[in-house]
């Protein structure tokens, strides 16, 4: 379909009436203003379109989001009944990594939600709350960065073998620091107040980081669970060991999906360089929501709350400490003192016997 818009007489200018263009079938269209005459080099357009589905303002791949972020709010408010009935119940026998998951469900619930919500406005309104889409990008970020954090700590052993990190605090909290900065830029400059993708440098530029920051997070905490679990076998610890096996099965499968998707992901922006697969783009973006989800849901049946949530928490006693220098010399000092009792129960049983016979030759003389 084309307008014309002429110029007239010696104007400068040019207006066009506001026109409404019925769109019958469903597709992908787009815009352009062209111009044909070689003395309008330099010409400036100024003015807004707006575009509108049967459904709403939102475009069309954006639309099912809108539903997807709404059955995602109902499933977080599931898992979160779920979680508290039993938090509640078991209250008395609550762990500290219970309570960070309690704090990475009622996060999830808020950011889900804040989503739904930004599409439900964009899609009645026609533009992007800038606050609403903020909100929601960080709530996003900061339980993807607790939720990174809280795996490398539990890797590490952190309340179940292990009463703190030690010098590795400080090492932690800035890796968690510097995540948490450089995702939030990247989900800013992609969500607020924007509709269209970022250009492929901005893009790179800004996902670049906190791909290396993930990478890192991955060999981090693949290199602890292999030593937390050596130190688990070597102490025969049967109940934790079961517990952090599967703990290590459940990530390697997300991670191995995970990397997975990206090769899917990178194989379907570069055949669809001008989004003719636009009906299904969404899916993308959603698969990663689900796929959090999903683990979340795998973590919180391991720990979950209930009465013998404490046989996997740290003690003192049955011998956890997990430092064999300290250890062998406690060994050592125990045969030690073992051979010492020995001894001296010996020479009392040889004074003993030397007494009775003197007592004996004593009482002999006696009788004489």
């Amino acid at each position: 379909m084309q307008i014309p818009i002429y110029f007239k007489g010696a104007s400068i200018e040019a207006f066009m009436q506001a026109e409404n263009v019925n769109i019958s079938k469903t597709g992908m269209y787009n815009l352009y203003f062209i111009f044909c005459d070689p003395q309008l080099q330099g010409l400036v357009i100024d003015g807004s379109t707006r575009w509108k589905n049967p459904s709403g303002y939102l475009p069309g791949r954006m639309a099912p989001l809108m539903t997807f972020y709404g059955l995602m709010s109902l499933a977080y408010l599931v898992l979160g009944v779920a979680w508290m009935s039993q938090y509640l119940r078991f209250w008395r026998d609550i762990l500290a990594l219970q309570n960070y998951l309690t704090t990475i469900i009622v996060l999830g619930m808020f950011e889900v939600t804040l989503w739904y919500f930004e599409y439900a406005n964009f899609n009645v309104t026609g533009r992007r709350p800038i606050g609403i889409t903020f909100w929601a990008v960080t709530f996003g970020t900061v339980k993807k960065t607790l939720s990174r954090l809280l795996i490398l700590v539990v890797s590490m052993g952190y309340g179940v073998v292990r009463p703190t990190l030690g010098g590795l605090t400080s090492k932690v909290i800035l890796l968690g620091t510097t995540y948490f900065l450089a995702a939030e830029v990247l989900d800013v400059f992609e969500h607020v107040g924007t509709v269209n993708d970022l250009s492929g440098k901005a893009r790179l530029f800004l996902v670049l980081p906190v791909a290396v920051l993930d990478a890192f997070f991955i060999l981090w905490t693949f290199t602890s669970l292999s030593k937390t679990l050596e130190k688990l076998q070597a102490r025969r610890m049967v109940a934790k060991l079961e517990l952090y096996r599967k703990f290590t099965n459940a990530l390697a499968v997300s991670v191995v999906i995970s990397v997975a998707w990206i090769g899917y992901e990178l194989y379907f922006k570069a055949t669809d360089p001008f989004s003719e697969r636009w009906q299904t783009a969404w899916i993308i973006s959603s698969f990663w929501n689900i796929l959090t989800f999903a683990f979340l849901c795998i973590v919180c049946a391991l720990w979950a709350p209930s009465q013998n949530s404490t046989r996997y928490a740290y003690s003192d006693e049955g011998g956890e400490n997990f430092d064999d220098e300290d250890a062998l010399p406690l060994k050592a000092s125990t045969n030690a003192e073992l051979d010492k009792a020995s001894i001296m129960k010996h020479e009392r049983k040889v004074v003993s016997s030397d007494l009775f016979i003197s007592n004996e030759d004593v009482e002999e003389d006696k009788r004489e």
